[in-house]
């Protein structure tokens, strides 16, 4: 009896040292399913989801041009797949595919869950690979979605509760992954990570995230991974078994 109160006893407070970041993008995106089921919310337009579809009705969504595309949900990339993979030599070798399968922190990068959202697929195709930033537009192409694209200009300029995440994500993944950013983005995301703050849901996410990859974001806030055992038992059952 001893020793099983031992045993427990270890198990209890064994160190969550076994939380394991996604291997690739498709294993980060079965992953972001999971975390996100907790609060199915698209990013940028509030549209609630369940499963891969998005239910445009309860955010005002009306499609630009691709209502198919439009009704379901997509992983986002906050720091797009190929600004990450135009500042790596793979990328000019033979770009994202094989950037994937050669170089290893591209790859890690590209699985970042800190990086992936879920959001309108139909939005996640306009904005395409574009940077963030203050347009003069007001938000009207997509319904009540306040999430605006300027194609001449190649800019993304998203509703102002999601800014503040998107700064501390691009602040993250610079520093992660070495990533320059230009002296324009980077004074932008310290404006918007000052002009909004970390809420709730952001420490939720960080916290989520932490517990199944192994990292918090530090911009967000520090994360007691010593209290992650049922987040990581979750997401060791839905990871495929190594080869």
């Amino acid at each position: 009896m001893r020793r099983f109160s031992l045993l427990l006893l270890v198990l209890f407070f064994v160190p969550v040292a076994h939380a394991e970041a996604p291997r690739t993008f498709r294993e980060a995106k079965k992953l972001a399913r999971h975390i996100y089921a907790e609060r199915p919310v698209d990013f940028y337009c509030g549209c609630a989801f369940k499963g891969k579809r998005i239910d445009l009705a309860s955010c005002g969504y009306i499609p630009r041009k691709q209502p198919k595309r439009a009704a379901r949900v997509e992983w986002e990339h906050i720091v797009p797949a190929w600004v990450i993979g135009h500042q790596r030599q793979c990328w000019q070798q033979g770009g994202r595919k094989y950037c994937t399968s050669n170089d290893p922190v591209f790859s890690k990068a590209e699985a970042d869950l800190h990086n992936l959202v879920p959001v309108v697929g139909e939005v996640n195709g306009d904005r395409s690979n574009y940077g963030f930033g203050m347009l003069s537009e007001k938000p009207s192409q997509y319904g009540a979605c306040p999430f605006v694209v300027n194609f001449k200009q190649r800019t993304a300029m998203p509703p102002e509760y999601s800014r503040g995440a998107i700064a501390r994500t691009y602040l993250y993944m610079s520093e992660r992954y070495g990533l320059r950013l230009s002296k324009q983005d980077r004074r932008l995301y310290a404006i918007w990570n000052r002009q909004h703050p970390v809420n709730e849901w952001e420490q939720w996410r960080n916290r989520s995230i932490a517990c199944v990859q192994g990292n918090a974001n530090r911009y967000v806030g520090p994360v007691d991974l010593n209290r992650c055992a049922k987040s990581i038992a979750r997401s060791a059952a839905i990871r495929p078994e190594r080869s």
